[in-house]
């Protein structure tokens, strides 16, 4: 999921926990969990997509 958003051009700007936090230069934020091993589910994918203002096939098609 991180390959992903830093192929957007979203850069973490922070961490808390095991969550890292993405912005990108026009300013979209999104929060992503990280834990090895587990599946993020698909209303989780489907709101990361959201916020940063792509369909989830659009955002799953730059995997």
């Amino acid at each position: 999921m991180a390959d992903i958003l830093r192929k957007l051009g979203f850069d973490v700007v922070r961490q808390r926990g095991s969550h890292l936090q993405f912005r990108d230069p026009r300013g979209r934020c999104t929060t992503v969990p990280v834990h090895r091993g587990r599946d993020i589910s698909p209303p989780l994918l489907r709101q990361i997509a959201k916020d940063i203002g792509m369909t989830l096939e659009e955002f799953l098609s730059h995997r």
